[in-house]
Order: C-alpha cells, then structure tokens, then sequence
C-alpha cells in the first residue's frame, strides 16, 4: 500500500507536466495570433513614437521663431516709441 501511494506521489505530477507541455493545434494558433498582435502592436507604438519625436521637433522650431518673432516685435515697438518721442520733443 505504501509503495502505490509513493508511485501515484511521483506519477501524478509527472503526468500532468507531461499533459501540460502539449499544445493542440487551436493553442498553437492562439498562441500565433497573440505573438502576431504583440507585433503588430509594437509597429503601431513605433510609428507613434516616431509621429511624437516629428512633432515634439516642428514645436520646437516653432517656439524657437514665435521667440524671435517676439524679439522682433519688442525691438520695432521700442524703434517706434522713441521715434514717437522724438515727435513729442520737437
């Protein structure tokens, strides 16, 4: 008796690792669809990126000429001020 409860101890895991590492032929497919949608996903979040880094980039060049339009337009009112002193002095 004690030897059946020591084989069925070391059987029973034994047969369910042996039942789990086969995959049926829907599994297998399953598994397929996951990994081509994992890819698919990745492409998808690389073209994102890139989309961002394009973006982030067009705004940074127009913050860097919305900053020079503003200097540009500082220096023509200061230009215009003192022309307009100018008149007032005269």
């Amino acid at each position: 008796m004690q030897a059946w409860k020591r084989l069925l101890v070391v059987l029973v895991p034994v047969l369910f690792m042996g039942a789990c590492t086969t995959l049926s032929d829907q599994d297998r497919a399953l598994i397929a669809s996951a990994n081509q949608n994992a890819a698919d996903a990745k492409a998808m979040a690389q073209q994102a990126l890139t989309a961002a880094q394009a973006a982030q980039a067009s705004s940074a060049n127009a913050a860097q000429s919305a900053s020079k339009a503003a200097a540009d337009a500082q220096a023509a009112n200061e230009k215009a001020d003192r022309m307009f002193q100018r008149t007032l002095r005269k």
